[in-house]
């Protein structure tokens, strides 16, 4: 039976009803013989009932056993079993209490195993120490598709940190001595100033506080840290008049949903407004209280001029691209306009994203294995002769090219010129591969050589990668096209 965080209010009608009917009530204790389950169930035990505490041998202290700690365990579970099963086959209903839910970091599981395939079994699920957290500060956990984490603090900080900085809301459970080490990786995610500490949820002497406040001297083992839903503490949050807004250049990645970072996702959440091209706006989720400012594509500088001015009013602003937006996109656009003197205050942070030429790459195997170029042939910003002179030079210098922005409704001999340089330094044969879409609903694609590619088929939602002389295109076993630059490079 799971009785709950601790209020015995919060045990469920249907537990309740179970405890007073059972012939044997049994209950894990530590060595002072006390048991917070069975305090939480003791208004509904009844006399004559048996009841069975299961005392543990040991809980952080050494032990002399033979097999050591885990052995210590495993023979107290094996005991413990055995003299539930004493009861069972003698024909009396048993009852194991569980504080929180029985199967949520519980030690009632080693029970389970040992005796759930011999005897009928029933799971009574209880309110867990996480939503009882969650409900005494009052914040929730999660929303829309924010993933929340559950993890053990015993984890080595290491790696609770790359789990912290890898998802939106996360609760840490098994603090005690383990405090230290969560505070730590808390601080190394990034995570420290948004986390709160909650103790002995709903019991008499609740506790919440800031964590970053909470003395690890006085942390005890029935705590927990809990980092609440990102877009949830965003909702309603109007700017102060005075507040110091900031602008927050955030990319989205090529297309596909699941390479939207944590960091980007958080950072989206947390914005009062959304700025940027309509249709990457149009791939985010907006949630209650947030505002859209879509625009033109080709208007960068005052889009980006119109997010500093929000910013400067004190609203938190993201400006959406997609890829990365320090790669031909907006970032380099915000801080070219930020330079005038009346935003100099407004603080400008970029969130990376997965570049599109990342994933074009990826969809083929390696071609970006070795030294490797990035060019955009839109001579919008600057002058054809720049983007021949550089395509020659990376050409001859034998990189790898990655080409943005190949080809639009407007620029249609741009590629046909390209194509025409290149070959004046490269063989024929030369590895080209044509991603279109790479990530979106009309993904495809293509392996070919610079002889055959035809330009005609290039269009503004293409990149392309233009092999070295080194550069591979192998079949694989399944019939596709694998391409890599190998990392090494033959000498002279």
């Amino acid at each position: 039976m799971g009785v709950g965080p601790g209020d015995p209010e919060l045990i469920t009608v249907k537990a309740a009803r179970l405890i007073e009917a059972a012939d044997v009530v049994a209950y894990h204790a530590a060595r002072h013989g006390r048991s917070n389950a069975r305090a939480i169930a003791a208004a509904h035990l009844r006399p004559g009932q048996i009841e069975e505490p299961l005392i543990y041998p040991v809980t952080t202290e050494g032990t002399d056993h033979p097999g050591g700690y885990q052995g210590a365990i495993d023979d107290f579970y094996a005991e413990s079993a055995a003299r539930l099963a004493a009861h069972l086959d003698a024909g009396r209903d048993v009852v194991v209490l569980a504080e929180g839910d029985p199967f949520f970091y519980g030690s009632y599981m080693h029970m389970h195993k040992r005796l759930s395939g011999r005897y009928d079994t029933t799971v009574v699920p209880g309110v867990t120490s996480v939503s009882a957290a969650s409900a005494a500060l009052g914040r929730p956990l999660m929303e829309r598709d924010e993933v929340l984490t559950i993890l053990p603090g015993t984890l080595p900080a290491a790696e609770l940190t790359a789990h912290l900085t890898g998802t939106e809301s996360a609760a840490i459970m098994k603090l005690g001595r383990t405090f230290p080490n969560v505070r730590e990786a808390l601080e190394r995610s990034g995570r420290l100033a948004d986390a709160w500490y909650v103790e002995r949820a709903t019991m008499t002497d609740e506790r919440t506080a800031a964590l970053r406040e909470v003395d690890a001297d006085s942390v005890p083992y029935f705590s927990l840290a809990l980092l609440p839903s990102p877009a949830a503490a965003a909702f309603g949050r109007e700017p102060e008049p005075d507040a110091r807004g900031e602008v927050t250049v955030i990319g989205l990645g090529p297309g596909d949903p699941r390479w939207l970072t944590p960091e980007a996702r958080a950072a989206i959440a947390a914005a009062d407004d959304l700025v940027g091209y309509g249709p990457y706006l149009d791939r985010v989720a907006i949630r209650p209280g947030q505002r859209r400012h879509p625009s033109d594509n080709r208007v960068e500088a005052e889009r980006a001029a119109f997010a500093l001015d929000l910013a400067k009013r004190g609203r938190r602003v993201a400006v959406i691209s997609a890829g990365d937006p320090g790669v031909f996109a907006m970032a380099a656009a915000v801080l070219e306009v930020a330079e005038d003197p009346q935003w100099k205050d407004v603080p400008v942070r970029v969130v990376p994203g997965l570049t599109a030429a990342q994933a074009v790459a990826a969809r083929v195997g390696a071609p970006l294995g070795h030294d490797f170029c990035v060019l955009s042939l839109s001579d919008r910003l600057k002058p054809w002769t720049v983007i021949e002179g550089r395509l020659a030079a990376a050409a001859a210098a034998d990189l790898v090219i990655a080409i943005y922005n190949p080809a639009s409704k407007s620029r249609t001999e741009q590629l046909v010129r390209a194509r025409e340089v290149l070959l004046e330094h490269r063989d024929p044969e030369t590895t080209v591969v044509i991603g279109r879409d790479v990530g979106g609903p009309a993904e495809s694609v293509r392996v070919t050589t610079l002889a055959d590619m035809d330009p005609a088929t290039v269009d503004m939602r293409c990149l392309l990668l233009v092999g070295s002389t080194q550069t591979r295109a192998v079949t694989a076993a399944d019939g596709s096209a694998r391409v890599y630059t190998p990392r090494h490079y033959p000498y002279a």
